[in-house]
């Protein structure tokens, strides 16, 4: 009894979450701090609470540029790469890539 008052007490003042404060005070059954909560707390624990992702803001015109940037070097780094692995195989192996008409 003792074990399920001190887990209420420190979930209900936001020190642990239920499974911190049950590793905490030790306690080695999955269900038994969140029956303590149910029991003894004054919070509602009869649901899991839901993760809804929070909305997504619009961007703002220079967060538009930024990221229109960050997408143009990406793009410029993937064709010289592209470049270089091209102009290898011309040279050292003689491997052509020339458009077939």
């Amino acid at each position: 009894m003792d074990f399920n008052l001190s887990v209420v007490v420190h979930v209900e003042k936001g020190e642990f979450t239920y499974k911190q404060a049950q590793q905490h005070d030790r306690i080695q059954g999955r269900s038994t701090a969140l029956i303590g909560l149910r029991k003894h707390g004054r919070l509602d624990w009869s649901s899991p609470i839901k993760n809804t992702p929070m909305p997504k803001q619009a961007e703002t015109p220079a967060q538009t540029i930024k990221r229109l940037e960050r997408e143009l070097s990406d793009t410029n780094a993937k064709h010289s790469i592209y470049d270089e692995v091209v102009h290898t195989l011309k040279v050292e192996y003689g491997i052509g890539f020339e458009k077939s008409t």
